[in-house]
């Protein structure tokens, strides 16, 4: 059956009539709704209940999704990088666009690590919690600034992937990048297989993304299940904190820049970033969300060639939640816990660490490393890191969604002053759902109902 009669049949014959029965599409973000919805009611049952075979399941169809994103993490990184570095070539005033990418990173970092320090000074996420130093332990990762320095350069190119390092990753993606662009000519078989590899890797990761509403059952019911609205309790001015501060930065900062710096309509910003947004607070991880937020952001007017480079940067570097809102506010908790003052200079370090340390994150789901790293820097005990693994999945949604709408905004706002953004894209940019093929003006234009193949 050809595409032309079933779009007809779909819009001009009456539901259940014609050659077939048409069943209503379903929005994505409708889907995401009933699987968050689904999935408490299901982790409240396998608590309050004790159904073991319930709590398992949710554990595993959880753990399947974030594992299946995982598994594209590290080729998805270095392809992308390399690809995304070398597409520069393609764009007029490269490097001025990539200072200016990098410039609008640190601003808003700053601005969000203020954001999260305020709130902190403000609420004392520590107090009353009847939370002890004996409450926590040592992480199994930690991070510091020798670590940090010494770790970007891999000591094999086995062990990084094995190991999904991805800052070790980006760093050897970046130097097979420029290597690639003064070559020239000759590095073109290497770059056709690259663009080519990172399709199939893209379109393979669209197969998981479909999964997504599946996945949130597994994900919220089995932190429902395993840690209960008792745990939460404790933390809950800390969780209140984390996400009033993310909420701040991606409805407050975030539509004050795009308003009076790019001179855009916030609204429509969210409208057509909602699809990378909403999947970033499900699956937890910028770079599994990375080709949808590529997506929404070419079709937010976005040239395509910046795109490329500016988006895969962002999803390893740029972090307003997890490496900037989160670490000033863990810090003053675990600081409270312990009973360590805090003094000026101490805030100063934990903004600076933010700014110069938020690649330590790399877009994987949590950020421990980033904590640690601050925690270090200030010779707070890392113990404290062992009180928030707990709470952490909760936090983590907030915090990704907010590291991916500054992943897509900054990208509009340097296109919107460089004058190179597609305004009659941006003001047609839609919240449609974006797949492997999407073409925002074909989406538009498709009917809401499909029908069943006869």
């Amino acid at each position: 059956m050809s595409a032309t009669p079933a779009s007809t049949a779909a819009t001009d014959s009456p539901s259940g009539s014609g050659s077939g029965f048409h069943i209503p599409k379903v929005p994505f973000w409708a889907q995401i709704v009933a699987g968050l919805v689904l999935g408490v009611v299901l982790g409240w049952i396998a608590r309050s209940y004790d159904v073991g075979w319930l709590y398992t399941t949710l554990d595993k169809v959880g753990h399947l999704f974030v594992q299946l994103l995982k598994l594209a993490v590290a080729p998805l990184v270095f392809f992308a990088i390399l690809v995304s570095i070398t597409n520069l070539r393609k764009v007029n005033n490269a490097a001025r666009l990539a200072t200016r990418t990098l410039l609008w990173f640190m601003i808003t970092s700053l601005i969000a690590v203020g954001i999260g320090l305020a709130i902190g000074l403000l609420t004392d996420p520590g107090a009353g919690t009847g939370l002890t130093p004996k409450d926590g332990k040592l992480p199994q990762h930690s991070g510091s600034w020798l670590d940090f320095l010494t770790g970007i350069v891999p000591s094999d190119v086995i062990t990084p992937f094995t190991e999904l390092n991805v800052l070790q990753i980006v760093f050897m993606a970046a130097v097979a990048g420029i290597a690639a662009l003064k070559l020239g000519e000759r590095a073109q078989p290497i770059l056709t297989f690259s663009e080519s590899f990172l399709e199939l890797l893209q379109k393979a990761l669209w197969w998981v993304i479909r999964l997504a509403p599946l996945g949130t059952v597994g994900l919220i019911g089995y932190a429902i299940a395993d840690y209960g609205w008792d745990l939460i309790g404790k933390y809950a001015t800390f969780t209140a904190d984390v996400y009033i501060g993310c909420a701040l930065v991606l409805f407050g900062v975030y539509p004050l820049l795009l308003a009076t710096v790019a001179k855009l309509s916030p609204i429509q910003f969210f409208k057509g970033a909602w699809p990378a947004i909403q999947l970033a607070f499900v699956s937890r991880s910028s770079v599994g969300t990375m080709p949808v937020t590529q997506k929404v952001t070419e079709r937010l007017g976005v040239p395509k060639e910046y795109a490329s480079f500016s988006v895969p940067f962002g999803a390893t570097t740029k972090m307003d939640g997890c490496a900037a809102i989160y670490p000033a506010l863990a810090a003053i908790f675990i600081a409270q816990i312990f009973d360590v003052q805090l003094n000026v200079g101490d805030y100063v370090l934990i903004a600076f660490v933010s700014v110069i340390g938020s690649a330590a994150t790399a877009g994987l789901t949590g950020a421990t490393v980033m904590l640690t790293l601050t925690l270090s820097t200030l010779g707070l005990p890392l113990e404290g890191v062992g009180l928030l693994m707990a709470i952490d999945p909760i936090l983590d949604m907030m915090r990704t969604a907010t590291n991916v709408a500054g992943q897509a905004l900054v990208p509009v706002i340097v296109s919107a002053r460089e004058k190179i953004l597609d305004h009659e894209a941006y003001a047609t940019a839609s919240s449609s759902p974006v797949d492997d093929s999407d073409d925002s003006q074909v989406r538009d234009a498709e009917p809401q109902g499909v029908p069943v193949a006869a």
